[in-house]
């Protein structure tokens, strides 16, 4: 049987980076893209919702319930999000931590090297000279004059001061929305005072914890290979009024959501005011339940959020609807099949209904369909350097908060994706061909 989930052994070569260079044993090398060949005619859109009730006990890394809305739901008690801002030529992207540089998250670029994402980059069209090639990632990049920055990030509303971070795998506490709540806080080994790193916060399934997610996506090694920090919360219990670890139900009360909002923000100010965050690369990722919820931060409070990727997730039926999102941002949409089923969630459908309202509000979709049903995402990089779950990782770094609505670099590919992504991806809802070869089953139980 094919290896499923991991490779033995994924640590990045050892040596220490300047905030404002690119290590080469990193994925901050420049990038090429070349064409990565795979779509397949349009799929027909799934609309019905098979949800009923009780839990799915599932141990995966993909897939959770489903969610789409069309109502409009207020921030957390006591907080703002407030709507981008626009740079001129030569304005700063970023914010400043105490005792941070403003220069742009993640790796610093040269000048010489800023990133033109349009397919005409500067070729001679009149004589038949290529363009140049678009670099990624595009986190740590300048943008462009007069891009559409995002907001600020959050201040602390948990009251006090924000709790020192460890950062060695073991759970943090933090006053926040609903009382005390745990999370993992992952940074690069080798970070250093002034960086400013790009943050994405991962959301957990139904039978996990936040340990068990740091552990399945092999978080600090991905960590240290790219350069990012990794925000993990612990969801809650049915004793808090979550039966499904995280409020994404249409039972579930709307100050429940909210608290959970409050949390990510808390998080997030806290994260920037120890470690310096790039607030123009802030994303989140959710497997399954926690998919679900991701879905909902999206589009309920998404104002700083610059990428989503679902993994067996979606929208509908009883879960709380999409609504229309404030930012525009790209989304990886991913599950495993015609068989990602557990208990009674179909979550074809419910990701099919996510990628119609993605699309609907001029999101940029990435489709991924594997074949190992409610199960851990068959990602094996032909790369050994590589960590396992890079497709992700990767979206996650390529996208910025200030790309033009509906666009992606990606999109100046005439006919695919960068070559690290698996041949079940493609761009666009109903493009992806499905995956061939061996699976080890499904997950859910």
């Amino acid at each position: 049987m094919g290896r499923r989930f991991f490779l033995s052994d994924t640590s990045p070569r050892p040596g220490t980076r300047s905030p404002d260079s690119r290590g080469s044993g990193s994925r901050y090398d420049d990038r090429v893209l070349t064409p990565h060949q795979g779509h397949r005619p349009m799929l027909p859109l799934l609309l019905a919702g098979l949800l009923v009730s009780g839990a799915c006990t599932d141990q995966p890394a993909s897939a959770a319930e489903s969610s789409a809305s069309t109502s409009s739901d207020s921030g957390p008690p006591g907080t703002s999000d407030p709507g981008p801002t626009t740079t001129a030529a030569g304005s700063s992207s970023t914010s400043a931590s105490p005792g941070v540089s403003t220069s742009t998250g993640s790796p610093a670029t040269s000048s010489s090297a800023e990133t033109n994402l349009s397919t005409d980059t500067g070729g001679d069209t009149s004589t038949g000279d290529p363009p140049d090639p678009v670099r990624l990632p595009l986190c740590g990049t300048t943008p462009p004059p007069g891009a559409t920055l995002a907001p600020e990030l959050p201040s602390f509303g948990g009251g006090g001061m924000c709790p020192v971070i460890e950062t060695d795998g073991s759970l943090n506490v933090m006053s926040t929305g609903g009382g005390d709540r745990e999370f993992i806080a992952v940074v690069p080994s080798d970070w250093e005072q002034g960086e400013q790193l790009p943050v994405i916060v991962l959301y957990h399934w139904l039978g996990a914890s936040a340990q068990s997610f740091y552990n399945r996506a092999e978080a600090q090694a991905a960590a240290d290979h790219y350069r990012f920090i990794a925000l993990i919360p612990e969801g809650r219990e049915i004793e808090d009024l979550v039966p499904f670890r995280w409020p994404f139900a249409v039972s579930d009360l709307d100050f429940l959501m909210d608290q959970d909002f409050q949390f990510l923000d808390d998080m997030l100010a806290c994260a920037h005011e120890q470690f310096g965050v790039d607030k123009e690369c802030v994303s989140v990722m959710g497997v399954s339940a926690g998919a679900m919820f991701s879905s909902m931060i999206a589009s309920r409070h998404g104002s700083r959020i610059a990428s989503m990727i679902s993994l067996s997730g979606g929208v509908g039926g009883l879960i709380k609807p999409w609504q229309a999102a404030e930012h525009v941002m790209p989304a990886m949409v991913l599950w495993g099949g015609r068989q990602d089923f557990c208990i009674a969630i179909d979550f074809e459908v419910a990701s099919l209904q996510l990628e119609q309202d993605l699309e609907a509000g001029g999101h940029f979709v990435m489709e991924c369909i594997h074949n190992c049903s409610h199960a851990t995402p068959p990602f094996e990089p032909d790369d050994p350097e590589l960590p396992t779950f890079a497709p992700a990782w990767e979206f996650f770094l390529d996208h910025p908060y200030w790309l033009e609505d509906g666009e992606s670099p990606y999109q100046s590919l005439p006919a695919g994706l960068p070559d690290q992504y698996p041949d079940w991806c493609a761009i666009g809802a109903g493009n992806a061909d499905i995956r061939e070869g061996e699976c080890a089953g499904s997950e859910c139980q």
